[in-house]
Order: structure tokens, then C-alpha cells, then sequence
């Protein structure tokens, strides 16, 4: 099997996963506030791991999360807003971003506005910089890359013309960390949300949010905490104010450990990119679209073809030839007009760090027998 699908899942994982799961199964379970078991440390290990990576200061301020749609309804929701904030996403952003604030709106406490990207679903910066001008936001909220395109988006760019405009940044780093460098302290970025199964190389259900000093967040959970029992209301110490309840030690202990790994051994975007060109080369060579993304871009290519539905193809990769892909609209259901996709969505192959170029020949083989039977 080739498993092209790592935008929504990495596969494989790293070779020690799974003697990782197996040990962070085994152990005594407590966490270190809410134990007298007083080696219940790994989630705070992993914390400090994530904060190494985003290059933060205070662990403290990274707040574990499910995935990334947590993270992000953790920021959003929980944000300080006042009744007609106006908040500024993009047409690229999937579904975690756009449904929260469409909750936000319908329920009278935002308005907000989608903005064009260009045709590889990068926010265009001029329509940017216009809505800034225009509509005084008090929030930002971008993805730092397109799930659908690879497309990057320039984040310290993005933040600095938000803060000029008096805004906060929220950035979607679900495709991004682990991948290339995301650095929200240093870019004046005061929340990034990711997700640990990604790119990170961590198992479901693992994630997290990094919350600025500069930005203090009201909880959407109350409960437990293991310390402060006597208060009626959640502490107000980073990071237990937002992470009520049971936290998932065992998960977070082995995205800990995945991270540990990643760093010795670093990630080559570089080889995976030429992988990229190359099925980008032999898609066009076949008649198919494939979405042009310049500039900086993770390992993802998206593509149509004018003789196949998105879904048939998938089917065929799949069914004939042991491909996993993904197909559709990719939870990002806009950006589609802007990249010259139809209602069907397209095909998107994202590659691994475990890619090889054996696979990508295959691959290459599978699709000239899909479209010209060679």
C-alpha cells in the first residue's frame, strides 16, 4: 500500500510508535498535580518539547488540545470578544476556522469576512491590506498553509500588517508544524493551533494551542484540575485555566516522544518537493489540471482531470493500485472557485517524510495506465 494522505493523518509513523504506545500504556496512570504518584511527568516533557519547537519561552502558555479544531474552538471561543468585532479568515480555510466563526456570527458576536487568495489559494495581500484599512478588525485568523494546495502564506508578513491595524493573529498551523518552521512568538503571532497527528508524527487525539502572553482567554470547559479544588471558578494559572478534566497523558507522552524523534532526524522538504514536481510533471503530460503553487509550499499537489470525477479516480488509485489519496473538497469548501476547481472538488496527493522514490514511480505508473492505458 502507498498512503499519499498525510495532510489528514500521517503513515506511516516513526519506527519506534509503537514500543512508544506500547510503554506509555503500561505505566502507572496520574497526572503530576492530581497524583501522589510523583513520576506522572511525560505530559509536562511533552509540553516543553512543543514549546522547543514553536522557540516559546513559557511551556506554560502551550495548552493541550484533542486536534486542532479543538485548539482552534478553544481560541475562538474563548476570546474576549465584544458584540460586532469584526474578525478576517481567508477563502482557503477549512471547516475547524469557518464553522466556529459562522457560530460566532449567527449568534450575534462577530461579523466576518472572507478574503480572496490567488489561484494557489495563498491569501492575495493586496485585498488584505485593503480589508485592513477598511473594516478595523479585531482579529486575523489565517491558515498557514492550504490543506488543499500546499500553498504557504507569508505569517510574519500577515501578523505584522495586523498589528499595524491594532488586530490579534490566529494562526492555523495544522499543516505546517513539523513540516517547516512555525515560530509565533517571534512573528508577533498571539495564538497558533496545530495538531499532533499531522506532521508531528503523533497519534490522534493529540494537539495543541499556544496562547500569548498578551492574550487572555475565558474557558469553554470547567471541571476538575487537580489543583485550586476550593475555587468555584477555573484558576487562572496557565495552562490548567484551560484544560479542564483529564487530559490525554498517554497520547501527549508519545507526541512527546515523536517529537524527540523528528529532531534527530530532520525533516527534508527539499526531497519530498522533487517528488512533487515530478508528479506534477507527469500529471500535466496527461491532460490533468494541476493547481500551480510557487513559492514556499508543503509536500502537496492537487489536481482534476477532464475525463474522470475527482471520486472515480480515488477509486481507481485505491481499488486497481493500493493508493490511499484523498478526494473532494477537503473541508475547506471555498477556495475551490479560486484555484479553478468545480463543485467535485479535486484529488490531492500529500506525501511523507517516509515517501520513496520507488512509491513515487509506482505511482507515476498508476496514473499513465489510469489516463492513457501505457
Amino acid at each position: 500500500m502507498i498512503y499519499l494522505n498525510n495532510s489528514a493523518t500521517s503513515f506511516p509513523k516513526p519506527p519506534i510508535f509503537a514500543d512508544a504506545w506500547q510503554r506509555a500504556s503500561v505505566k502507572v496512570p496520574g497526572h503530576g498535580t492530581r497524583s501522589t504518584y510523583r513520576k506522572a511527568k511525560e505530559p509536562i516533557s511533552c509540553r516543553q518539547q512543543l514549546a522547543k519547537l514553536l522557540h516559546i519561552d513559557d511551556s506554560r502558555r502551550i495548552i493541550y488540545a484533542q486536534n486542532a479544531t479543538h485548539a482552534l474552538n478553544i481560541g475562538l471561543l474563548g476570546f474576549p470578544w465584544s458584540k460586532g468585532d469584526v474578525v478576517l479568515t481567508s477563502r482557503a480555510e477549512h471547516n475547524s476556522v469557518l464553522r466556529p466563526l459562522y457560530s460566532l456570527q449567527k449568534r450575534g458576536m462577530i461579523r466576518y469576512y472572507e478574503l480572496d487568495t490567488d489561484k494557489s489559494g495563498r491569501l492575495d495581500m493586496d485585498v488584505y491590506r485593503e480589508a485592513l484599512a477598511s473594516l478595523h478588525p479585531r482579529m486575523v485568523i489565517i491558515t498557514h498553509a492550504s490543506n488543499v494546495t500546499g500553498a504557504v502564506n507569508d505569517a510574519a508578513v500577515i501578523a505584522e500588517e495586523a498589528k499595524k491595524a491594532g488586530a490579534a493573529v490566529f494562526l492555523d498551523a495544522a499543516q505546517t508544524a513539523g513540516v517547516i518552521p512555525v515560530l509565533p512568538a517571534l512573528w508577533n503571532v498571539d495564538m497558533a493551533a496545530f495538531t499532533g497527528h499531522k506532521y508531528l508524527l503523533g497519534p490522534q487525539g493529540t494537539g495543541a494551542l499556544y496562547v500569548s502572553p498578551n492574550i487572555e482567554l475565558a474557558p469553554i470547559f470547567t471541571g476538575g484540575t487537580g489543583i485550586y479544588s476550593d475555587l468555584d471558578e477555573m484558576p487562572v494559572d496557565y495552562p490548567v485555566r484551560l484544560e479542564a478534566g483529564t487530559q490525554n497523558e498517554q497520547g501527549m507522552e508519545v507526541l512527546g516522544e515523536m517529537l524527540a524523534w523528528a529532531e534527530d532526524h530532520p525533516f527534508d522538504l527539499h526531497r519530498l518537493l522533487e517528488y512533487v514536481y515530478m508528479l506534477e510533471d507527469t500529471l500535466k503530460g496527461l491532460g490533468c489540471s494541476v493547481v500551480p503553487v510557487t513559492g514556499c509550499r508543503t509536500p502537496v499537489l492537487t489536481f482534476t482531470s477532464p475525463d474522470y470525477a475527482p471520486a472515480d479516480i480515488g477509486d481507481m488509485l485505491s481499488g486497481s493500485f493500493d493508493i490511499i489519496c484523498r478526494t473532494g473538497l477537503h473541508c475547506a469548501p471555498h477556495i475551490f472557485p479560486y484555484i479553478g476547481a468545480g463543485r467535485d472538488g479535486t484529488v490531492r496527493f500529500s506525501l511523507s517524510r517516509f515517501t520513496t522514490p520507488e512509491e513515487v514511480y509506482q505511482v507515476i505508473n498508476a496514473l499513465k495506465e489510469i489516463f492513457n492505458g501505457n
